[in-house]
């Protein structure tokens, strides 16, 4: 029998072997297919040479980032995706002043692909007023185009485009919440149609309100600055900016967390209530802040109740 011109120079073992590695990549890229820049031309920009990307490695793998400047996507597929799927755009937290990405961002996408759900992590960028004419609304820019790109390009990732929501932890939650909100302000120049709106939110401890009696200092600090106008703090307390235009939300707090108190969640839920918006809100007796997909204590399993919200709204069949 004439031997195959594939094994003429390879062993049985060396062949296994590519094979196995073969298999190794192609689960890499379908677990994260690509990181694209979010924008030709970023709004509002200034240069400044000395403002570097810094991130906080561990084991290789990039766990935090802070001096964003130029905001990506990362994108995440299911391994079996289904036509009209839902997507989600991830935003991780830290204050404004740096992003969990490994945390609240890698992980997260991963369980959503898990679920049947295409999953896009907003590396966005941290306001900064030596990058931007106008850091109130740097990162708002970012999410109104990252959504406008996820919904643009619905039908090459399998998406329905009426299936897109947002999930956003601590200060990435106040930027869920804040373009659930402000989806329709003009923060930059566009000629799209396409609109920004979320078409639900899932808010994990996140910070909600700038009021001072209740709002994370850090971040309030990080986004307006130290001094902010009274206008100013309410215009970006999105408690106070619900109408029934809001998208349906799923809220999850600790009662004992002191970083970002659980008022930020429940404030936000009464609104919802009061404008005939789907709402579910899940306060648990311990979890402290920051504990991602769950860590332990009363909050430890808050994603088996999302994933039941998901299914009952028709966002995922698992």
């Amino acid at each position: 029998m004439k031997k195959l011109p594939f094994f003429k120079h390879y062993t049985i073992k060396e062949v296994l072997l590519t094979l196995f590695l073969l298999t190794i990549m192609q689960s890499k890229v379908q677990a994260q297919d690509q990181i694209i820049p979010l924008w030709n031309t970023i709004p509002g920009a200034l240069k400044t040479s000395n403002y570097i990307e810094n991130e906080s490695l561990k084991d290789g793998k990039v766990q935090s980032t802070s001096l964003v400047s130029i905001p990506t996507l990362s994108i995440f597929l299911p391994k079996d995706p289904k036509p009209n799927q839902t997507a989600v755009l991830i935003f991780p937290g830290g204050g404004y002043q740096h992003l969990a990405i490994d945390k609240e961002g890698t992980k997260v996408a991963n369980w959503l692909n898990r679920l049947g759900i295409a999953a896009f992590v907003v590396k966005y960028r941290l306001p900064s007023d030596q990058i931007m004419k106008n850091k109130n609304t740097g990162p708002l820019q970012d999410a109104q185009e990252a959504m406008r790109y996820v919904r643009q390009n619905a039908a090459k990732y399998g998406i329905d485009s009426n299936k897109i929501g947002v999930i956003g932890f601590s200060a990435g939650g106040h930027l869920a919440s804040t373009l659930a909100t402000h989806y329709d302000d003009v923060t930059y120049e566009t000629n799209s149609t396409i609109s920004a709106r979320p078409d639900f939110s899932l808010l994990i401890y996140p910070v909600i309100s700038m009021q001072n009696d209740i709002t994370h200092k850090g971040s309030q600090t990080s986004l307006l600055g130290n001094h902010p106008s009274q206008e100013l703090l309410d215009f970006y307390s999105n408690e106070k900016k619900v109408s029934s235009k809001t998208p349906a939300t799923f809220l999850i707090h600790a009662t004992d967390d002191t970083v970002v108190l659980a008022e930020n969640s429940i404030n936000y839920y009464l609104a919802l209530k009061k404008n005939g918006v789907p709402a579910e809100l899940h306060l648990y007796e311990k979890g402290g802040h920051g504990f991602g997909l769950g860590v332990n204590d009363t909050s430890k399993f808050w994603t088996k109740d999302c994933e039941e919200w998901l299914k009952v709204n028709g966002y995922t069949t698992f």
